[in-house]
C-alpha cells in the first residue's frame, strides 16, 4: 500500500492529493517505498517505461505519453574553452522534452496516477512551464484541466498554454496565497492540482538523474547545477540519486548547487545566513520569472537536504543572468530561458569563489526554453539585422566572411 512521508520530520502519512504537505511541519511530502533490488529496462523506448522499476506506477498507459524524457546531454566546449575550464561542462537539456521544458517528466507521473484513479479534472498553479505542461497532458488525456496563472505570466508562456484548450485563469495576488488556496477549492470541487511540490512531480523529476547517471557511462557527476523555484525540482533530482545510492549504482552523490537570481532568492539569502527556514521575499524583483518565487514550499527541506549532502546554494544578478543567456546561445546553439541561464552564470560565479577546487565534471540543467519569454532578448537588443539591397548582396556577404 502506497504511504507518502516528509524528509523533514520524518513522517509517515496516507496518500492526500489535495494537501500533500507535512501535518507538523509543512514540508513537501516524498512517495515512501522500502522497496529494494529494483532495476532498469534500457530495451524500453519510453522514459517511464525504462525507469518503472523505480516509480509508484503498477502499469504505464502509452496513451498518455508524449515522448517526455529521453533528453540529450550535450557537452559544451567552446564554452569550457571560453571559460578555460579544466574539466568537462555539459548541459542537460531539458528543453528537448514535448512543451520545452523539465516539466513535462513530473507531468507525465501526474497523469498516468490521476487517470489510473479516474480523476477527470486536474489543475496547476503556475508561472508558464507547468501551465503549458499540464495543459498538454491534461489534452491528451482528454481531462478537463485547470490553470491558475500569476497576472505577470509572459504572452509567450499564456499563448502556449492557451493552445490547448485548457482553462486558463489569471490571478492577481499574492502567489503563496493562490498556491494554498488552490488545494483548498481543488478538495471542493474535485480538481487535482498537482502543483510544483506534487509528490509525483518529484517522482517524474527523478529520472532525469538516471538519465545523467546512463549519459555519464554510469556515475553520478560530481557538480549538478539546477535553477530552483520551489524547490520541487532540486528535491526531486536528488531522491533519483539518493535512490542510486541506495540500490548500489553509485557510491558518492553529486555536489548539488541551487541558483536563484538575485532579485528573488529567500532560499539563498537564508542558506547565505545558516538559517533553516526561508524568510518570503516581500517585493521580487527579476527577469527571471520562471524562478520568481517569494515563498518556495519547500524551501525549508531544501536547506536542509543541502546542508545534510553538502550541497549550496548561489545567487547570481539579472545582469550575470542574460550574459550567460546570451552565452549557451551563441558559443553552444542552446536558446534557453533566463532562470536556466543561472546555471551558467552560477558556474563561472562558483569557480570564482572556488578557484581551487578542479571538479571531473559539471552539468547544467537547461530547465527550459527562451522562446517561451522573448522579453529579455527584446531588452538586451543585441540581434544584428543589416539591411541589403538585393544588388548588394555580394557585396556585404565577402565583407562579412572576411
Amino acid at each position: 500500500m502506497e504511504k507518502w512521508s516528509c524528509l523533514n520530520c520524518e513522517m509517515i502519512y496516507e496518500p492526500d492529493i489535495y494537501f500533500p504537505f507535512c501535518r507538523q511541519c509543512n514540508s513537501p511530502l516524498i512517495v515512501w517505498s522500502k522497496k529494494k533490488g529494483r532495476r532498469f529496462d534500457l530495451s524500453r523506448p519510453s522514459c517511464l517505461e525504462k525507469f518503472k522499476s523505480f516509480l509508484p506506477l503498477s502499469r504505464i498507459n502509452k496513451n498518455l505519453l508524449l515522448g517526455e524524457g529521453n533528453t540529450p546531454l550535450i557537452r559544451l566546449f567552446r564554452l569550457e574553452k571560453k571559460l578555460e575550464a579544466p574539466f568537462p561542462i555539459y548541459a542537460k537539456n531539458e528543453m528537448a522534452n514535448p512543451t520545452h521544458s523539465f516539466k513535462d517528466r513530473g507531468t507525465a507521473v501526474v497523469i498516468q496516477k490521476a487517470v489510473a484513479g479516474q480523476i477527470k479534472k486536474i489543475g496547476t498553479v503556475s508561472t508558464g512551464n507547468m501551465a503549458a505542461s499540464t495543459a498538454a497532458y491534461g489534452a491528451k488525456a482528454g481531462l478537463k484541466t485547470f490553470i491558475l496563472l500569476k497576472e505577470d505570466a509572459s504572452f509567450e508562456k499564456t499563448l502556449s498554454t492557451g493552445v490547448y484548450g485548457a482553462h486558463l485563469i489569471s490571478v492577481k495576488g499574492d502567489y503563496g496565497g493562490l498556491f494554498k488556496q488552490s488545494y483548498e477549492i481543488g478538495k471542493k470541487i474535485g480538481i487535482y492540482f498537482a502543483n510544483s511540490c506534487d509528490p509525483y512531480r518529484l517522482e517524474g523529476y527523478k529520472l532525469t538523474s538516471f538519465e545523467i547517471y546512463f549519459q555519464l557511462g554510469q556515475k553520478a557527476p560530481e557538480y549538478l547545477f539546477v535553477p530552483v523555484s520551489s524547490g520541487g525540482h532540486l528535491v526531486g533530482l536528488l531522491l533519483g540519486f539518493l535512490e542510486l545510492k541506495r540500490e548500489g549504482y553509485i557510491r558518492q552523490l553529486p555536489h548539488f548547487i541551487g541558483l536563484q537570481a538575485r532579485g528573488c532568492s529567500p532560499i539563498v539569502e537564508a542558506w547565505e545566513k545558516n538559517l533553516t527556514d526561508i524568510i518570503p521575499v516581500k517585493n521580487p524583483q527579476t527577469l527571471a520569472h520562471a524562478i520568481s518565487n517569494p515563498s518556495p514550499p519547500a524551501g525549508r527541506l531544501v536547506l536542509k537536504l543541502l546542508y545534510q549532502y553538502g550541497g549550496q546554494m548561489i545567487g547570481v544578478t539579472d545582469e550575470e543572468i542574460m550574459r550567460a543567456q546570451a552565452e549557451l546561445a551563441s558559443f553552444e546553439g542552446l536558446f534557453c530561458d533566463p532562470a536556466s541561464a543561472t546555471t551558467l552564470a552560477g558556474l563561472k560565479k562558483w569557480r570564482r569563489l572556488n578557484p581551487e577546487v578542479k571538479p571531473r565534471e559539471a552539468v547544467l540543467v537547461i530547465t527550459g526554453s527562451g522562446l517561451k519569454d522573448l522579453s529579455p532578448v527584446k531588452e538586451r537588443g543585441k540581434i544584428s539585422l543589416i539591411p541589403v539591397r538585393l544588388p548588394c548582396l555580394e557585396e556585404a556577404l565577402v565583407s562579412l566572411a572576411l
